[in-house]
């Protein structure tokens, strides 16, 4: 059975892929009809469209869900499906040819497709995982060398049960659990009989006995994958560098290296500040700049000088909350600070004092989303008592992060706070997606309107 379902899979998973996309385009169509769009719109005129979903999702072979893949991993390929598919749809499908409304159409059609096409491939992937655990669709696997990281990696196999990897023991010649099915040269003798499709070798082997597995794995279609030791089982996803035929692993790499990722990133930042400062802060400006000019006396803008990407200074831009003092840079402001005036108590409640940081954003400074930048001051502290403290500078700073929607925001009273800060930025840079900044930006305003509580 494990054999075929690799085989049959693919194609059930394009048949059940071209019948939910022609559901989730019917059901677009009939909501964009219901408020007046796409009326002439037939839905028989649809099937030529889930045909050009299924020539997409093929040809990008997003039925290929790996057994160790999340969630996550399933909706950025479906949102770089979906990206061909509309492109290719507005160009290739006549309704969305029409320049009346055209721009809304497309916006309809998108979110409901992202929605409807991001529920299915998310709850076909749940059954595929829940089909794993019954036992099914199992590869079976054996561990060669017992030390080090190895018996971690067998408690991933044991607690992970969706990912479908039947452990069968380990070859090694000095262990002697209940897993351990004899030496390394046994492996040789027994592993025709195992059915195996899966070796896993420690990195402290002899050169010379890895290349002989390799080749009899090579000889006998097994995959053989390699287990690093201590030293590389980090936090993050580990890539690889090829010079001619010689590999190198990139150890602290991150996914903004990447320069796809990382345009990515930027343009949503530049398109997204742009239309805060034109429509937004084009007014938001000069009314707050009069409410804070009538209180106190001042400028309207609070600049402060405060540390960015590869830790360059940069002026982060606030609306002024406080009456001018020469503590900005190295006091936070407390509950109650006497600093505060009426109309900053009211910014700062609201966090509207953080709005001109969009004009940060564009200018390149900062990002959207990404770790709280700290004043110089503050920074030079911190980088003393905390451990790769500086290692948060990699990327951008952000007006809203992980940390802030976790609750560490607002003042830091104590070491845990900003240990907690440090960890969580530490996450977000190591395994950035789009997905996570969309998901950071919704919590912040769930954060803004319902969590006030260290807002002063």
């Amino acid at each position: 059975m494990k054999r075929r379902f690799d085989k049959y899979f693919p194609w059930v998973f394009t048949l059940s892929d071209f019948f939910a996309s022609l559901i989730a385009l019917i059901i677009c169509l009939v909501a964009l009809n219901y408020f007046g769009y796409l009326q002439s719109t037939t839905i028989s005129s649809l099937f030529p469209l889930s045909l050009l979903w299924i020539l997409i999702s093929s040809l990008r072979k997003d039925y290929k869900i790996g057994r160790t893949d999340e969630f996550e991993y399933t909706l950025k390929r479906l949102l770089g499906t979906l990206v061909w598919f509309i492109g290719a749809a507005t160009v290739l499908w006549l309704p969305l040819r029409t320049p009346n409304l055209q721009l809304i159409s497309i916006i309809g059609l998108t979110s409901g497709m992202l929605i409807l096409m991001g529920s299915f491939r998310v709850g076909l992937h749940m059954v595929l995982r829940q089909y794993r655990v019954q036992g099914n669709n199992y590869r079976n696997a054996v561990i060669i060398g017992k030390g080090g990281t190895s018996p971690k990696l067998a408690d991933v196999f044991r607690i992970r049960k969706e990912f479908g990897i039947n452990f069968l023991g380990y070859f090694d010649n000095q262990a002697d659990c209940s897993l351990t099915r004899g030496g390394v040269d046994s492996f040789f003798d027994q592993a025709h009989d195992l059915d195996l499709d899966l070796i896993y070798i420690h990195e402290k082997l002899d050169e010379l006995l890895v290349k002989k597995i390799i080749d009899f794995a090579d000889e006998n279609y097994i995959k053989v994958k390699m287990i690093p030791g201590g030293s590389l089982q980090l936090e993050k996803n580990l890539s690889f560098s090829r010079y001619g035929d010689f590999f190198v692993i990139n150890v602290n790499d991150i996914p903004l290296d990447n320069t796809l990722n990382g345009l990515a990133k930027r343009s949503f930042d530049i398109v997204f500040s742009a239309l805060v400062i034109v429509f937004i802060l084009s007014w938001l400006i000069p009314l707050v700049g009069l409410l804070i000019k009538l209180e106190s006396r001042g400028s309207v803008f609070f600049i402060q000088k405060r540390n960015g990407i590869n830790n360059n200074v940069f002026n982060c831009l606030k609306f002024r909350s406080m009456t001018p003092n020469d503590y900005g840079d190295t006091k936070q402001a407390v509950k109650n600070d006497p600093r505060v005036t009426k109309i900053g108590a009211f910014l700062r409640n609201t966090s509207l004092d953080e709005m001109p940081q969009f004009i940060n954003v564009f200018l390149g400074d900062m990002s959207i989303v990404g770790p709280r930048p700290h004043t110089v001051p503050m920074n030079q502290t911190f980088k003393t008592q905390i451990h790769r403290y500086n290692s948060r500078h990699k990327i951008r700073p952000g007006i809203t992060g992980l940390a802030q929607i976790r609750g560490f925001r607002g003042e830091i009273e104590n070491p845990h706070q900003i240990k907690s800060r440090v960890r969580l930025d530490a996450f977000y840079i190591n395994n950035w997606t789009f997905l996570l900044d969309l998901g950071i930006m919704v919590k912040t305003v769930h954060e803004l309107l319902f969590n006030r509580e260290n807002a002063y």
